[in-house]
Parts: C-alpha cells; sequence; structure tokens
C-alpha cells in the first residue's frame, strides 16, 4: 500500500498530487473510473493505484485522462512539473483547475453513473474561481489541499468555513412519529438551513437521507412503499435544488431527473407536474429557451385543475419566452399565470403553497431586465426584497445581485455597486453560485465606470472573494 497524505503535509508525495488531480477532474466530469477506462481502455487497477498514488502514471496514462476529461493540458502540465522535480508546496501554489467547457454549460443529459452523484464535499471543496473572461465558476479542490494552505485564500467565502463541519441542524424528534413523518420534517430542516447556510455544506445531508430510504424501501410493500418513493422523490427535487443553486446544473439535471423518474414509479401526478415544472426552471437557469418554454407548456398541460401548479409552469415558460426575446409572449405568460393563480383553487391545494403574486412579480422583474426594461426591473426587485421574510437570506441575496445588475443596466452604477456589496456579503456567507455569478456579470456591466470609487470598491471586493484561472 502507498503512503496517505498526513495532515500535516497535505500530500505525501508529488505523485499523490497528481493523482488527487486526475481523480478530481474525473469526478468533475461526474464518470466512474468503469466509464474513463471504457474511453481510454487503459487497465482499471493501474488507473485506482494512479489516482491514489500508489503508483506512479505513465505520460500516456496522464495525456488519455488530459484528453478525455477535456482538461485543457492541466494534468499534463501537472505531470511534467512532477517529472521535474517540482516539490508539493510548489504545485500546490499554482494549481487551480481550469475553466475548460464546465459542467454548468453543459447540454441537457442524464448520466446514470455513479460518479454523476459523487460531488459532495466528502470528497473536496468547491470554491468560487474567477476565469480569464471574467466569468466565476466553482472548482473542486481536494480537501486536505484546501486545508492546506490554498484555501485560505478564499476561507472568507462561506460564513461557517469549508474547513469546519456542516451547520448543525436540530434534533428532530423520532418518537410517535413513522419514517415518512420523520423524513418530512428532516426535509423542511433542510430548506431551512439553505436558506441561511446556503446549500454546499447540505447536499451530502440530502444524499444521506435519499439512501436511507432507498434502504428502507426494501422491507416494504404496497402503501407504505409508495409513501417511501415520494419522499425519495422530494428528497431527489431538493438535491436537485441544492446542487443548482451551487452552480453545478450537470448534478442538477442528474437529481431532477432521477425525481421524474420516482415520482413516476410513486403513481403522484401532481409530483410529476412538479417535477417536470422544476425542470423548467432548472432549463431556464441554463438559458435554454425551447426546453423551459416546452418543458413549462407540457407540465401546465398535465397539470390537474385546483392546484397551483399550471401557475407555476406558466411562470417558468414566461422567463423562456424571455430568453427567446419575446415580449408580448413573456408579459402574456406572466399574466396568465396570475389569473391561474387567482382562479378556482382547491382548499386542499397543497402544491405550489408558496406562490404567490410576489412570487411571480420577482419573476416577471428578471425577465423585464432580460428583455432590456431596467428600470422596471429594479423597481420589481426592490418590492421583492421589501417582502421577503427573514428568514430567505440566500434569496435576498440572489434578489439583490439582480436588482444591482438592473441598476447598472439603468446606467445607475453607484446604485448598482452599493447593492452589489450588499449581495456579495451574503454570497460569501452562503457560497450560492447564483449570486456569484449574477454579480460576476455585474462586474462586467460597470467596467464603463470603474474608475468611480464606488465601483471601484465593488471590484476589489469581489475579487478579494474569489480564487483567480491560473495563467
Amino acid at each position: 500500500m502507498g503512503q496517505r497524505p498526513n495532515e500535516l503535509t497535505p500530500y505525501a508525495s508529488p505523485r499523490h498530487f497528481l493523482g488527487s488531480a486526475m481523480r478530481e477532474w474525473r469526478d468533475r466530469r461526474g464518470l466512474s473510473l468503469a466509464k474513463l477506462k471504457a474511453r481510454i481502455r487503459y487497465d482499471y487497477s493501474y488507473m485506482g493505484r494512479a489516482e491514489r498514488g500508489d503508483q506512479a502514471p505513465s505520460e500516456a496514462l496522464v495525456q488519455a485522462y488530459d484528453k478525455a476529461l477535456d482538461a485543457g493540458g492541466v494534468l499534463v502540465g501537472l505531470y511534467r512539473q512532477v517529472q521535474s522535480g517540482v516539490d508539493v508546496a510548489t504545485l500546490s501554489r499554482g494549481y487551480v483547475a481550469k475553466a475548460g467547457p464546465h459542467v454548468a454549460n453543459g447540454q441537457p443529459a442524464l448520466d446514470d453513473s455513479p460518479g454523476a452523484e459523487a460531488l459532495s464535499d466528502e470528497e473536496g471543496v468547491a470554491i468560487p474561481c474567477r476565469t480569464s473572461d471574467g466569468r466565476i465558476i466553482f472548482v473542486s479542490l481536494p480537501r486536505r489541499l484546501f486545508l492546506g494552505g490554498i484555501g485560505a485564500a478564499a476561507a472568507g467565502i462561506a460564513g461557517a468555513p469549508f474547513a469546519q463541519a456542516s451547520p448543525s441542524l436540530p434534533q428532530i424528534p423520532t418518537l410517535d412519529r413513522n419514517p415518512v413523518e420523520h423524513l418530512q420534517a428532516v426535509r423542511r430542516v433542510l430548506i431551512d438551513s439553505d436558506n441561511l447556510f446556503g446549500p454546499r455544506q447540505l447536499i451530502p445531508k440530502v444524499q444521506e437521507q435519499i439512501n436511507a430510504i432507498t434502504a428502507l424501501r426494501e422491507g416494504t410493500r404496497g402503501a407504505d412503499r409508495r409513501q417511501l418513493l415520494q419522499v425519495q422523490t422530494q428528497f431527489a427535487e431538493l438535491c436537485g435544488w441544492f446542487h443548482q443553486d451551487a452552480g453545478d446544473h450537470r448534478a442538477a439535471q442528474y437529481w431532477t431527473d432521477r425525481a421524474l423518474q420516482w415520482s413516476n414509479m410513486a403513481g403522484d401526478p401532481d409530483l410529476t407536474v412538479f417535477i417536470l415544472a422544476r425542470k423548467s426552471q432548472l432549463a431556464g437557469d441554463m438559458r435554454d429557451a425551447v426546453e423551459a418554454v416546452d418543458v413549462a407548456e407540457a407540465a401546465e398541460d398535465a397539470a390537474r385543475p385546483g392546484t397551483r401548479l399550471a401557475a407555476v409552469a406558466a411562470t417558468y415558460a414566461a422567463h423562456g419566452h424571455a430568453l427567446r426575446g419575446d415580449s408580448r409572449e413573456s408579459m402574456r405568460a406572466f399574466d396568465h399565470a396570475q389569473e391561474l393563480l387567482h382562479g378556482d383553487l382547491s382548499p386542499d391545494s397543497t402544491w405550489g403553497v408558496w406562490l404567490d403574486d410576489a412570487y411571480i412579480d420577482v419573476h416577471r422583474a428578471r425577465s423585464l431586465s432580460l428583455l432590456g426594461d431596467h428600470r422596471a426591473a429594479a423597481d420589481g426587485f426592490r418590492t421583492a426584497i421589501d417582502a421577503l421574510p427573514a428568514g430567505y437570506h440566500r434569496d435576498r441575496g440572489v434578489y439583490l445581485a439582480r436588482e444591482a445588475l438592473a441598476h447598472a443596466g439603468a446606467g445607475d452604477a453607484d446604485h448598482a455597486s452599493v447593492v452589489g456589496l450588499q449581495a456579495l456579503a451574503i454570497g460569501n456567507e452562503t457560497g450560492s453560485a447564483r449570486i456569484l455569478s449574477e454579480l460576476a456579470q455585474l462586474d462586467i456591466r460597470l467596467q464603463p465606470w470603474r474608475t468611480a470609487p464606488s465601483v471601484r470598491e465593488f471590484h476589489n471586493s469581489l475579487n478579494a472573494s474569489v480564487l483567480h484561472e491560473a495563467g
């Protein structure tokens, strides 16, 4: 057996560092060792030994990894540095995973490999990195490397540092409660915690619950099993949402597709419609206008009368029309969503209970900004921010970032910078990729006013909060 990295030196040798980087790139692409082996035709056990640092990889193996994982020469460069005799500290200082075609920019795809799930902080720490073209992406660094030094430059990105444990969740009593009731209580706590702490430290906890439910399903039959499938669907959807907010759209697609599969197995049509609407929302975040509209319209068609689900779907379809640049159709769809919301709803309609006029209006504001009506968008976001309950900390940051973008679009650079700094504070506390991605766009949009003191302050504060791509 090779020597394991210890707590004092993040990696026992440069060979261990290189092996970890190879595994990191494989995990980021959502590939198991078996799936990568099928692509590059190397021995499975040899690949595993190379990733663990138990055996030095050949240059040919590293080149095969680099090409198959689209690492842009990063792995080959590390290999050559190792061969030249540099130490781990030098490698650590110089290594930040380059952007390449990041998973957040990929096309919709369902990857059933276990590797698509292996994206949690158990394997590494995701931290924001600024690319050479001004975007902010999240890259995964091995946890020991993060603790060993490279993470110190970005440790302030979360209110509870990544080096610490996840925020502790309140204890939920299990007496006089069946497993489904207990699981639903856990899910509510996770949702509340997400609004305060952001998604990254909660993703492993959601996946633990999903695994536990899978084990519970083995011993149940009939209605009990269907109930477990329904709650497992809800946890999978939540996991997709956490990944979506964390900026990992590929993992979000994976879990949302799993949720759709399980909802059909559970035989719950309302739950299936809700997952379809969520897929439309995810497509909108990925700027896939056609998918956003088509999936939303399918969800609305399938929605049962008396629920809010048709209004939820119409809201996401409206944003899809805005992505297409169709202002008239977008505003018509928003009006239609509000008509559905105020229609003949059943008193026991529990689906989409969070949907109200304010929710529709904030999505309208986002679409107005996209369509160029920046002043109306800024007013819409400000109204939504003022109406947010106190616990919606992360959502407040998202709305602030989008309000700042709207002010910048309207030419009010000072106001945009002030609001952007408020959003940045919440982005640093929660690690929300949605907030930081919006602020990266804001920074680019503010460039014509870069000499203004408020703009310089925002720019410098944003730069201090993220790592930068290695040159």
